[in-house]
């Protein structure tokens, strides 16, 4: 019991001295909420889902999913994956990092719109990176894409999250 108290005063410690680090390392821990979730869809979308439209390429606007890069279904996957993994991050974020009490519907339009931007730079990216290490590591390539996304993800959502949604009133 004493090792846990001593740990659990260096960690208050760690927070009173370095808020601001504590803060994001804190973010970081906790989007893996987020990260799990996002996963998880992503491989039931690609798995199960969307597999009878994976035959099928999608191209459309700056998507470009061909049949090699999961076509339709890929891309559907994808896009399902991100949403669950906003929606639950939204929630993880404003509860447990920030102790946010701002009104939902004041930052919502914020949110949405730092989750539209990285969401098009989610749904857009990965094919590219499919496509260039599929003959390396097979089919392990869509993971890793979604892997890069998150990193994306983190340095677009965490400064507008602690600088613009969740700031103090």
């Amino acid at each position: 019991m004493a090792e846990k108290n001593q740990a659990t005063g260096v960690l208050k410690k760690f927070k009173q001295n370095h808020p601001d680090l504590f803060e994001f390392i804190l973010f970081n821990i906790m989007s893996n909420v987020a990260t799990i979730t996002n996963f998880i869809v992503l491989w039931i979308g690609t798995g199960f889902l969307f597999t009878s439209f994976a035959n099928r390429s999608f191209n459309w606007f700056i998507f470009n999913y061909g049949i090699d890069q999961g076509g339709l279904g890929g891309f559907l996957s994808f896009l399902l994956a991100y949403i669950c993994a906003q929606i639950v991050n939204f929630i993880v974020q404003r509860k447990v990092v920030f102790s946010a009490n701002v009104k939902i519907a004041k930052v919502l339009p914020w949110y949405v719109l730092t989750v539209v931007v990285a969401g098009l730079i989610s749904i857009w990216l990965p094919p590219y990176i499919i496509s260039i290490l599929t003959p390396y590591v097979g089919g392990w390539a869509a993971t890793i894409a979604n892997a890069v996304n998150i990193v994306i993800q983190v340095v677009i959502n965490y400064p507008m999250m602690k600088f613009v949604i969740m700031k103090k009133e």
